[in-house]
């Protein structure tokens, strides 16, 4: 996991964090309903047949106004994809736009885009004009069509072709049979409704209705597939809600380094209880209508009580909220997760765990160094080098954390490295060991100390002064060498070394 804050103890309250306004946006996606409803479309060129053509696909009652169409929209009016499309042998006239759901037209210069675009926003009907963005007010971008679902893609206009590689991308990545399970969607929904299921109950149905869709997308969702997921929703709604806590490794801080699994909690939780630990990349995977505190420790600044978190933890569960307890790395090496565990239980809240990738583990990745190489490891032993009271623990067995054939992982280590090495040292330590100490591990700033194990406290405070910052993990043993041998043929020496 990521190594938890050093705390001086100093409590503070959890506090909701409202997060960050949304991003600016280019373009607003939205998606228009058209089926029977009015559409013009001026010009009879290919382009414009094109957009007829989408048009119709939608089920728009579709009038063509063209003096000379091309064939190919004379092969459309003749063969419509969905609504009909009428060709009005005349050029448009300001009038043929009232009571228009939208307008479009391939104009042939400014001064007839510009002439449409006034009379499309006098009848108070959106407008688009074929190449000439100055002139729209909503655009026609990249298609993913598995209808009922659609995915649009749009890059504002800067770069045509560069959205249909991603929209040739995401294709590939969407089965065909989607299209099968999200008819199915649509059709059982309104069944869904009035079965008059709460939002858990609810979003259960379709959660499992998901899972089923993303395990077997190629096949038609059978009358057993329905009846399976009604039974199951009839179930839900003769039981009680009833909260639930989910303790979620975020990983080191990397968002790529996010399981699956952890995703999935995040996306359907009520209330994410995070620690200062978690990114913001991370937590913007959590749904944005999810209520998110934060509720963590920050290293020698003032911290929330544990006995708070539990009992807020407990009280939200209680409420029938599900909630995702957010943890740094994994929530079962040093993440106090015992102990909220324990709470949950205690309470009769349903508790369950989705590990992480610790911290070690994304370090040793992002080095592409083996904590258990074979010729230099038997063993791979985490510890904590700050106790209550902030100092190096008593109880440390300062001859298993000497040992040669040992990879030793120490967690939260800034203010005792000096003087677990001095013990190290007494219990017979080879000084020149290998070391490193890794500051924000995985992340953008991420900053990597590798020192011989007598030089690594001298070392850090260095880095720390240079601007190294974020939770501090220390890593020591002759497996290490490899990657050492790996630096010293100059590979990523500007990321690795400060």
């Amino acid at each position: 996991m990521a190594p938890p804050a050093e705390t001086d103890g100093t409590p503070r309250t959890p506090r909701e964090n409202r997060g960050g306004r949304m991003e600016k946006l280019a373009r607003l996606p939205v998606f228009f309903a058209l089926a029977g409803k009015p559409v013009v479309v001026a010009g009879g060129s290919e382009p414009a047949a094109w957009k007829a053509e989408l048009l119709s696909a939608t089920g728009a009652a579709v009038s063509v106004f063209s003096a000379a169409p091309c064939e190919e929209m004379h092969a459309l009016v003749a063969n419509p994809p969905g609504g009909a499309v009428t060709i009005i042998a005349r050029s448009w006239d300001a009038a043929d736009l009232n009571g228009a759901a939208l307008a479009i037209a391939d104009a042939g210069d400014d001064e007839e885009a510009a002439r449409f675009a006034a009379a499309a926003r006098a009848a108070g009907v959106p407008v688009n004009v074929v190449d000439r963005p100055a002139f729209c007010d909503f655009a026609f971008g990249a298609i993913v069509n598995r209808s009922p679902l659609v995915v649009g893609i749009s890059t504002d206009g800067a770069a045509p072709v560069f959205g249909q590689a991603i929209r040739a991308k995401i294709e590939a990545l969407l089965p065909l049979g989607f299209r099968k399970w999200a008819q199915a969607a649509q059709d059982w929904r309104a069944a869904v409704s009035a079965m008059g299921l709460s939002f858990h109950a609810r979003r259960s149905f379709w959660e499992g209705f998901a899972a089923r869709a993303l395990s077997a997308p190629e096949r038609v969702p059978t009358e057993d597939d329905r009846r399976s997921l009604f039974a199951a929703a009839e179930t839900a709604r003769a039981t009680p809600d009833t909260g639930s806590v989910v303790l979620v490794g975020a990983g080191p801080g990397d968002p790529e380094l996010l399981t699956l699994k952890a995703v999935r909690a995040l996306q359907s939780a009520e209330v994410v209880l995070y620690d200062d630990l978690v990114s913001s990349e991370v937590l913007d995977f959590a749904r944005r209508e999810a209520k998110k505190m934060l509720v963590g420790k920050t290293g020698y600044r003032p911290s929330c009580k544990q006995d708070d978190i539990n009992a807020l933890m407990v009280q939200l569960a209680k409420e029938g909220r599900r909630v995702v307890r957010l943890k740094g790395g994994d929530p079962m090496i040093f993440g106090r997760a015992g102990e909220e565990i324990s709470a949950c239980r205690a309470a009769g809240v349903p508790v369950e765990v989705v590990p992480g990738i610790s911290s070690p583990q994304g370090a040793a990745g992002r080095l592409v160094t083996s904590l258990t190489h074979r010729d230099h490891a038997r063993r791979l032993q985490f510890v904590t080098a700050h106790a209550r009271d902030g100092k190096l623990p008593k109880d440390l067995d300062f001859k298993a954390l000497s040992d040669p054939a040992a990879t030793t992982v120490v967690y939260m280590p800034r203010r005792t490295l000096a003087d677990l090495v001095t013990h190290l040292a007494e219990a017979g330590i080879d000084l020149q060991t290998p070391a490193l100490a890794v500051f924000s591990a995985t992340r953008p700033e991420e900053v990597v100390v590798s020192a011989p194990l007598d030089r690594l406290a001298g070392e850090v405070e260095i880095a720390v002064e240079a601007g190294a910052k974020g939770p501090c993990l220390v890593i020591y043993g002759h497996a290490l060498a490899e990657g050492a041998a790996v630096e010293a043929a100059g590979l990523d020496r500007e990321r690795r070394t400060v």
